[in-house]
């Protein structure tokens, strides 16, 4: 019987590549039909996975998604998207238009829902190693996973850090130190899982409550995505208390889940404040759980609306069954939208990279009392352009003191106050009146990074 079913899943795959390869994708982008933003047109099959794959080639090409149209009929759909630059005009560039083209165009597409990079983020190479951490949250802990892997000689090309509920999430792309290849040794791979997986542990003796993965990939995963994932499977192990408190805040996002019995599908309705990615966020969760978006609706107006309607079945080609299924679904949504807003202040640090730099610029970060939400590191050439956004030790907004005392210490002309209109607020109702205690034990005699001569211009 396993015989007979694995043969006609094989018959079922080689027909759904030779409908692929006899109609496949077609791309138009139109610069004529729309005042304000260029139109990406995709008619293709309607297959698990095509549409995060498209949305996450505009998403990785730093397009903002105004609009979108998304419509099937049957095993075909066709997506418009009203895109629009970084700067918000329209796509004049020939480059990324012939970008659009390639990467969403015939073969470009795996209908896999993949999670591989597509578009102009792939930041590992396939010299180096993959590392995924997942645990709980606390001040500090950054610092301390850096301090490891710097002491194990491994040098954090690229990285990733994503904190929401309680817990953290990250992706971080190591090389040797001193040969700039991927870590192979299994001895070595499996200290430096054992002392991350301690760190992540902490004070508590669960062992399930930290995670710590390591992988040489021949492709580098989406970053995104994956983080996408590990949260939304951290999820349902460790999930905080959501609070009443937090159901009067306007800041949340407002998501209800619907059947839609008449139609045979679950109905979608999200509204939140907008922001970059967001389409991608939940065409990743619904993807993750396996629901196919069949209809759809995205409207961004301004920084303050955002309204998406999705009409969705399941891969076993059914609604939402349950109520427990719907309440899951809102959930996830919810927790999706919720875990990429960047909470505090956002610093950036542009310098010249060298082994250990994450290590010492997060130790001041600790010293000053000050702990980071989120981490987006890279490096360009020889120079690393690492964002951090960072609130107090006990979540309250930065004061300006405390900001100016850690600009001193790395240097005021490598690490600035980042300028981002869209990013979302600190909390409401927190003053963070008083000095940190991190002011009171800062150590002078540690300005190292001011002192090695890093004080460049990040032009």
């Amino acid at each position: 019987m396993m015989a007979c079913g694995s043969r006609s899943n094989e018959i079922v795959d080689e027909f759904e590549k030779l409908v692929i390869k006899m109609n496949p994708p077609r791309v138009t982008v139109d610069n004529t039909s729309d005042m304000t933003a260029t139109l990406v047109k995709v008619d293709s099959a309607n297959k698990y996975g095509t549409l995060l794959e498209v949305v996450q080639v505009l998403t990785d090409l730093k397009l903002t998604i105004n609009r979108a149209y998304i419509s099937s009929d049957g095993e075909w759909f066709m997506d418009v998207f009203h895109v629009v630059d970084e700067e918000g005009n329209k796509l004049y560039d020939g480059q990324v238009i012939d970008r659009i083209e390639q990467s969403l165009g015939a073969g470009s597409l795996s209908f896999r829902g993949t999670d591989r990079c597509v578009g102009v983020e792939a930041e590992a190479e396939a010299a180096q190693t993959v590392i995924e951490l997942i645990g709980r949250d606390r001040p500090g802990l950054l610092s301390e996973v850096f301090a490891v892997l710097t002491n194990l000689k491994c040098n954090i090309a690229a990285s990733e850090v994503w904190t929401h509920d309680g817990r953290m999430a990250a992706l971080m792309y190591v090389t040797d130190a001193e040969t700039g290849g991927g870590i192979e040794e299994p001895e070595r791979l499996d200290t430096v899982k054992r002392l991350l997986r301690h760190v992540l542990r902490g004070s508590s003796r669960d062992k399930k409550a930290a995670r710590a993965a390591i992988s040489a990939r021949a492709a580098a995963p989406h970053a995104q995505r994956r983080l996408h994932q590990m949260m939304h499977a951290d999820r349902g192990v460790h999930r905080a208390d959501d609070g009443d408190a937090a159901a009067d805040d306007r800041s949340l996002p407002v998501v209800v889940v619907e059947d839609c019995a008449e139609r045979g599908y679950t109905l979608v309705n999200v509204r939140c404040r907008d922001r970059p990615k967001l389409l991608f966020d939940t065409v990743c969760t619904l993807t993750d759980m396996q629901y196919l978006v069949f209809h759809g609706t995205v409207i961004a107006e301004g920084s303050e609306a955002y309204q998406v309607r999705y009409y969705i079945r399941h891969l076993d080609d059914g609604a939402a069954a349950s109520d427990q299924d719907r309440e899951q679904l809102r959930r996830c949504l919810e927790a999706a939208i919720q875990r990429r807003n960047t909470e505090g202040l956002g610093l950036e640090l542009c310098c010249e990279d060298r082994v250990g730099l994450l290590s010492d610029v997060t130790r001041i970060f600790r010293e000053h009392g000050l702990s980071v939400t989120h981490a987006e590191v890279a490096t360009r050439g020889e120079r690393a352009a690492n964002v951090f956004y960072v609130v107090t030790a006990s979540g309250m907004p930065v004061q300006a003191q405390a900001v100016e005392a850690v600009r001193a210490e790395i240097g005021d002309e490598i690490l600035l106050v980042k300028e981002d209109a869209a990013a979302p607020k600190s909390p409401p109702g927190r003053d963070g009146g008083g000095r940190s205690l991190g002011n009171m034990i800062r150590s002078r005699s540690e300005k190292f990074l001011y002192n090695l001569g890093l004080i460049r211009s990040c032009s």
